[in-house]
């Protein structure tokens, strides 16, 4: 039997979006941000031929630039003011990750709650600068060594594109931030989403394009487009998919009244990892392929052929990648979710699942559940994602197209649907509680 909050959301139409004046506000506001986030990609960076980039970028042949540029909504191909995108704030973000694990500084602040939080946030801030300068002076001393993308080599152009790339790195930042606070979803996400989907139409057009030229068979077209079909609802299948731990609550006694005694669910996502796993395993695989292109005339030969092994589309490189996918999933999903912790919140306010000891055996029970719908998880992030690598060897498809981007796109549109129906069923609480209260005045 569905719940009120699903009975309330299956009754949503346009009126009642029409009525939810803070939700509109928030809608508008989002769109209003991801239109200033594009427009970013579109302003070129101080020093730089265009046509150059764009024809480096076309003939790097599915590198780590074709990488960053898909996530960056073709900043790369154009070298804008966010070429780098949110890439390095992510990074940062992950790197606060491991080391409130590591340092017991930063994991006192992690307790402490919205103060400790907002604390961490700055030092993410701080992180995502240094990487975003590092970054930034990396890019520009290797655009220097290709061949007609720089005009003005020097020191001139490095302190310019560090300072034009890490300024638009942090703008990027903020507006993900505002996004979050005063918009609807996760700012972060949305800016990486738009950029991904901003690219669609242009491979859709170049597939139809060939399906008319004849250069594809306009059979295997449509097979394409049943497999995204189905690998999306795939995804939204796997993505929704929970393992749920029991846990029951004891009852007590305050003066007359009985409390507690309830039962609730601790919900264990099959994937908890997310899109990173993907994201780190192709950014890592295809760095060696990418440092060659730069470098390709003075190149040994061993390294030449390990290279040519690993590169798109090889066995080797399927293998490496969905090896690496497995491992980054059980890695991060050790990061971001703690049993021990968990087990510890679930005794501190008396809950408990049944048949388990609360305290150590709790978090011993939750760790091996845990870990095994990880291995179903990391198995599904493995084969959403090597699926069209394999179609990517044999028709040459895009990256775009790519199951990270289309899992990406997936996620975050899920995320925002949700966040839309949460801010539609309050706003119909808040009418049921207002019907009410005038009903009550009448009496």
């Amino acid at each position: 039997m569905p719940s009120a909050a699903e009975q309330l959301a299956a009754n949503f139409n346009f009126s009642s979006f029409s009525k939810a004046t803070e939700l509109r506000q928030r809608v508008f506001f989002t769109l209003g941000a991801l239109i200033v986030a594009r427009l970013g990609t579109y302003i070129p960076m101080p020093g730089i031929d265009p046509a150059g980039m764009a024809h480096f970028i076309n003939t790097q042949g599915g590198g780590l630039l074709d990488v960053f540029n898909t996530l960056a909504g073709g900043a790369v191909q154009r070298m804008a003011i966010f070429a780098l995108g949110i890439m390095p704030y992510i990074s940062a973000s992950i790197i606060m990750q491991l080391m409130t694990t590591v340092f017991p500084e930063l994991e006192a602040l992690k307790k402490e709650g919205a103060a400790g939080q907002k604390v961490i946030n700055q030092y993410t801030r701080y992180g995502t600068v240094g990487l975003a300068a590092v970054q930034a002076f990396g890019i520009a001393i290797g655009l220097e060594h290709a061949q007609g993308i720089v005009l003005n080599p020097g020191m001139f152009f490095r302190l310019t594109a560090v300072v034009t790339l890490t300024g638009g790195t942090i703008l990027l930042m903020w507006i993900g931030e505002q996004i979050t606070n005063r918009g609807i979803g996760n700012g972060i996400s949305l800016i990486i989403m738009i950029g991904i989907v901003a690219r669609f139409p242009q491979i859709i057009g170049q597939g139809l394009e060939a399906a008319r030229t004849g250069a594809m068979n306009p059979l295997i077209l449509i097979a394409f487009a049943v497999f995204a079909v189905a690998l999306v609802a795939f995804i939204v299948f796997m993505e929704r998919a929970q393992r749920r731990l029991l846990v029951q609550y004891p009852k007590r006694q305050v003066g007359q009244r009985m409390f507690g005694g309830e039962s609730s669910h601790l919900p264990l996502k099959l994937n908890v990892s997310g899109v990173i796993p993907p994201i780190f395993a192709s950014s890592i695989l295809l760095m060696p392929t990418t440092i060659a292109t730069f470098n390709a005339q003075n190149m040994p030969d061993w390294l030449q052929t390990v290279i040519t092994y690993i590169s798109r589309g090889q066995p080797v490189y399927l293998l490496l990648y969905g090896a690496m996918i497995v491992f980054f999933s059980f890695f991060y999903t050790s990061i971001v979710f703690n049993p021990e912790e968990t087990a510890e919140n679930l005794k501190k306010y008396g809950g408990f699942i049944p048949g388990i000891r609360p305290g150590k055996k709790t978090a011993e029970y939750i760790d091996f559940v845990l870990t095994r719908i990880t291995v179903v998880g990391a198995a599904y992030l493995a084969v959403v994602c090597l699926i069209p690598e394999v179609m990517y060897a044999d028709y040459n498809m895009s990256f775009a197209l790519g199951g990270t981007s289309i899992l990406i796109v997936v996620s975050v549109t899920m995320d925002t649907v949700a966040q839309i129906q949460s801010h539609l069923i309050a706003q119909q609480y808040e009418g049921l509680i207002k019907k009410a209260k005038l009903r009550g005045a009448r009496r």
